[in-house]
């Protein structure tokens, strides 16, 4: 008989150095950053943004104001997301939490929308064209959501739904309540949104493409397999399952996707290139 694997119920304090306290889930964020830099650099090898380079409209220090941007924009976005769209109708009541970001409690869809605000802010004040921008950003971000996704599965959070006992790599969340064997669904989200979404994405941006292409990909292929991966977490106990049997990340997956399908129907009009 197969021993059922079990989650190792991490200790979410990586180090303490007497009252500070060193959080895995604050490491994971900051491995996040640090990746998106060096990609960053990296991606200022391709063209066209090596010629933007040359010309002096883009470079590492315009990596590091988007990079700056982006924090804010995944950190307030993120926190504000998740008041809207998992637990409306208790922060309608308590206001003032909303500030208790201690507390925890992130949405990506809501750090997606502030990461996005945040990018047009910075395209206007720099008079830069804003699919330019996150066209640029694109295949930087996936790598920093699969660290996040190990940060989820070292607090032991996330966990997935029920599976066979005969699944290979099906594990039980004691922090779930209960003692079933069950998806390790931020292990397959770190697989198909991070890793797989990134070498998808920087494959397709080595190369010059139209304006908006690459966002439009990021969209449709996060959408896509975040829809996908959904099937296998297990639903907000506050929500369960909504309509047409799909949960809260899935429907606002549906905007994503069909946003991505526009964007990137519409890049291919070849008088939408870079300039």
């Amino acid at each position: 008989m197969r021993v059922m694997l079990t989650h190792p119920q991490f200790n979410p304090v990586a180090l303490s150095v007497g009252p500070l306290s060193i959080h895995w889930y604050g490491i994971t964020y900051m491995v996040a950053f640090l990746l998106f830099m060096l990609l960053a650099r990296l991606r200022l090898r391709h063209l066209p943004w090596a010629d933007l380079q040359i010309q002096g409209k883009w470079g590492v220090q315009q990596a590091e104001d988007l990079l700056f941007y982006g924090v804010l924009g995944v950190v307030l976005g993120g926190r504000v997301g998740y008041c809207l769209f998992y637990k409306f109708g208790y922060y309608a009541g308590n206001p003032i939490e909303i500030f208790y970001v201690w507390q925890g409690g992130m949405s990506f869809h809501g750090g997606m929308l502030g990461v996005i605000l945040a990018m047009f802010f910075y395209a206007y004040r720099q008079g830069l064209p804003w699919l330019q921008v996150t066209d640029f950003i694109a295949p930087c971000v996936p790598t920093g959501l699969a660290a996040g996704r190990v940060g989820n599965f070292i607090n032991g959070e996330l966990w997935g739904r029920e599976a066979d006992p005969s699944l290979p790599w099906a594990m039980i969340f004691p922090q779930s309540g209960s003692m079933i064997s069950r998806h390790p669904s931020q292990i397959y989200q770190f697989l198909l949104e991070g890793l797989l979404l990134f070498v998808v994405l920087w494959f397709i941006a080595r190369k010059p493409k139209p304006t908006g292409f690459v966002s439009g990909v990021f969209l449709l292929g996060y959408g896509c397999l975040r829809f996908l991966s959904e099937y296998f977490r297990e639903p907000d106990a506050h929500l369960g399952l909504l309509g047409a049997g799909l949960s809260m990340g899935q429907w606002l997956c549906v905007p994503m996707i069909l946003i991505g399908v526009a964007m990137t129907w519409k890049s291919l009009n070849p008088t939408r290139v870079y300039h």
